[in-house]
C-alpha cells in the first residue's frame, strides 16, 4: 500500500473534521425539533377545552394532565481559543533555505517508472515535431515557388 503524502493526510483530516461538524449540526437540529415538539405538546395540554359548567351542580376539580418533561440535551460548546498575538520574528538570514527544505519535503515525487514513461513521451514528441519541421522547411519553399509561378522563368 502506498504511503500517503502530507497533503493527502491533511485532506483526509479536513474531511473527517467536516463530517464531525455536519453531525453536530444535525444533532443540534434534532434537539431543536424535539424541543419544539415538547413545547407544542405542553401548549396543547394547556389549551384543552374546559368542560361546560352545569348550572346547579358543583364542578368537580379535574386534575391537570401530567406531561413528562423530556430533558433536552444541550450540545457541548467547544472552548474558543483566543488568538494570541505573536511577537514579530527577527529576520532570519538563512530562513530562505529552511523554507525551501520544508517545501521540498511536501512535494509528492514521481516514481522512477513515471519519470521514464513521460521522458519517452517527450523524446517521441521532439522527434516527431523535428521531422515535421524539417519536411515543411524543405518542401514549403519549393511548393511556394511552384504555386507563385516565379520559378518558371
Amino acid at each position: 500500500m502506498a504511503k500517503k503524502s502530507k497533503t493527502q493526510k491533511a485532506k483526509a483530516s479536513a474531511a473527517r473534521a467536516q463530517k464531525r461538524a455536519d453531525q453536530e449540526v444535525k444533532a443540534q437540529e434534532e434537539l431543536e425539533l424535539a424541543a419544539k415538539a415538547q413545547e407544542a405538546r405542553e401548549k396543547e395540554a394547556l389549551e384543552e377545552k374546559p368542560a361546560k359548567k352545569k348550572l346547579f351542580k358543583k364542578e368537580e376539580a379535574k386534575p391537570e394532565p401530567v406531561t413528562k418533561a423530556v430533558p433536552v440535551k444541550q450540545p457541548e460548546k467547544k472552548a474558543v481559543k483566543k488568538e494570541e498575538k505573536k511577537p514579530e520574528k527577527k529576520k532570519r538570514r538563512f530562513g530562505f533555505f529552511s523554507d525551501v527544505r520544508s517545501e521540498i519535503r511536501r512535494v509528492t515525487w514521481p516514481t522512477r517508472q513515471d519519470v521514464l514513461r513521460w521522458s519517452m513521451v517527450v523524446v517521441g514528441a521532439l522527434i516527431f515535431f523535428g521531422v515535421f519541421t524539417a519536411i515543411l522547411d524543405t518542401l514549403f519553399p519549393r511548393l511556394l515557388l511552384i504555386v507563385s509561378g516565379l520559378g518558371a522563368s
